[in-house]
């Protein structure tokens, strides 16, 4: 395994793979993806399905959180109104706190996708939510958002790759208890 991470590795940059995201999930701050992987242009693609054992950089969840609202709208969960959609700086509405998007699938090509993800019930329980796969094709879509869609997910698929690639939290263990002192010579009452 060490032989191959000089070739293939995320900080190689003599080699840069082409990666095409084909599922990701986050669950627990973890990412779970399926891809496949390219050496070069020329090169036959190699499939992957990894489970990411570090957290996620923060850019992640926040990529997924901006597509809540094609979700909302594509599982007919919310209407639209004139302030449904918010600017790309601010958070998210109230309105959307229920929801989440837990993962996505791309369709062949990557021309479309399908939008997986949650709605919190009053009663604490949780309503899996699927959309029907939305074509990024003018013609073929019935989604008056398709080309909004496409560039939020290519931010998110973005933050996929960058994940994949290295980009993760900052994680350190903390110690349980208190640093103890050196253990050396200690003089206790050589005064007396």
């Amino acid at each position: 395994m060490s032989q191959l991470l000089p070739i293939v590795g995320p900080d190689n940059p003599e080699v840069h793979s082409v990666l095409t995201i084909q599922k990701a999930k986050l669950k627990d701050q973890h990412l779970t993806c399926e891809f496949t992987e390219q050496r070069s242009e020329e090169a036959p693609p190699r499939s992957f399905a990894l489970i990411c054992a570090e957290q996620v950089h923060p850019d992640l969840p926040h990529a997924f959180s901006r597509l809540v609202p094609h979700l909302c709208l594509l599982t007919e969960q919310l209407a639209e109104t004139p302030d449904y959609w918010p600017s790309d700086d601010e958070e998210l509405p109230a309105k959307f706190e229920s929801f989440t998007v837990t993962g996505f699938s791309m369709g062949k090509n990557q021309g479309g996708v399908t939008l997986i993800g949650q709605r919190n019930l009053a009663g604490g329980r949780v309503l899996n939510l699927t959309t029907p796969y939305q074509s990024f094709d003018e013609e073929q879509s019935s989604y008056a958002y398709a080309g909004l869609l496409e560039a939020t997910l290519a931010t998110a698929l973005a933050e996929v790759e960058a994940a994949l690639r290295g980009k993760c939290t900052d994680y350190r263990q903390l110690d349980l208890f208190e640093p103890q002192p050196a253990a050396g010579p200690q003089l206790l009452n050589a005064a007396r």
